[in-house]
């Protein structure tokens, strides 16, 4: 492992570890004049998980290059006079076949996404998911959608849940278990996202979701927690043991990841799957662990692509689906 490697837990090192033995990613780097962007860059590329091509302010990437003791001809810059300018620029590499992959820098999501939206769509849903390292929980926890889709329906929750699926079992989880978030744990009429997830959990028992173990309406503490689930009496094999937390929304599952970062410790690495390739949405006040794992997971999902969204192709389910 590489000497400035930022502290991992066992959890991160081992999904570092499995991406580590693939090839790099050949990745476009969107507007890549800002220091935490390119610290994250170099990390990354050190670990050999990343060749990238910076687009951006030639001027300015070169000087921050310098300010990071990284030479300034270290990798290939592409000048760009705008972010606009160098969000459509790494579209066009992959559509050209020179990127595997995008890394937002120094540029608005919705900048990025409007023409990832228009040029990189595949036949499934776009949508981000959170990887959640907590100190005070036994398992990664997957986080969705907070980052994309901002009021989903019923169908395109659906769409986003099985993304989440698919990126848990590339990470190694055969058989997600999947708590589908709400205020509470019971069917309300009045409280929308309730139905949304008790149809979910039928849609799972059903086929219609597959590879997981969906269960809902459930509460954020049911959700996480056993004591909190045999205290309200719920009879959940989900209930304590949750991999994949679905938010009712954007703004819940947004602030659910915040909270979690801030006040629980959580390191959050994050990727947009659906599109033909990953995305790393990396954010300027994530510390390096977060980006340099989110690189590491991109590679893995990577491995998995077959140009129209994820395949899991090879990865074994251990359930009993029919």
């Amino acid at each position: 492992m590489n000497e400035t490697t930022p502290l991992l837990s066992p959890r991160f090192a081992a999904i570092l570890a499995q991406a580590s033995s693939h090839p790099p990613l050949r990745v476009a780097v969107a507007n890549a004049q800002e220091a935490h962007v390119l610290a994250g860059v170099v990390e990354a590329s050190d670990h050999g998980l990343i060749e990238p091509v910076l687009l951006g302010p030639r001027a300015q990437i070169e000087i921050v290059c310098r300010q990071l003791g990284c030479p300034s001809d270290r990798f290939p810059i592409v000048h760009m006079a705008s972010a606009l300018e160098a969000a459509e620029a790494g579209v066009q590499r992959v559509l050209e076949g020179k990127a595997e992959a995008l890394v937002k820098g120094w540029i608005h999501t919705d900048e990025l996404m409007r023409p990832v939206l228009r040029q990189l769509r595949t036949a499934r849903r776009i949508s981000h998911v959170f990887v959640a390292d907590l100190p005070s929980y036994h398992k990664l926890l997957f986080i969705t959608d907070a980052a994309i889709n901002i009021a989903p329906d019923l169908a395109t929750k659906a769409e986003i849940l099985q993304n989440a699926i698919d990126l848990a079992r590339i990470l190694g989880v055969d058989r997600p278990k999947v708590a589908a978030l709400s205020a509470i744990e019971l069917v309300k009429p009045s409280i929308p996202s309730t139905l949304d997830a008790a149809c979910l959990s039928k849609m799972a028992q059903r086929g219609q979701i597959t590879h997981a173990e969906v269960d809902g309406p459930l509460a954020f503490d049911n959700a996480i927690s056993h004591d909190a689930s045999m205290v309200k009496q719920i009879n959940s094999t989900v209930a304590g043991e949750a991999d994949i937390l679905l938010a009712p929304d954007l703004d819940a599952g947004n602030i659910l990841a915040k909270n979690l970062e801030y006040l629980a410790g959580a390191t959050l690495a994050g990727v947009v799957i659906g599109a033909r390739v990953p995305l790393m949405l990396t954010s300027r006040s994530d510390p390096p662990a977060a980006r340099l794992i989110s690189s590491a997971i991109a590679v893995l999902l990577h491995q998995h692509w077959d140009g129209e969204g994820v395949s899991v192709m090879g990865i074994p389910d251990t359930g009993d689906e029919s």
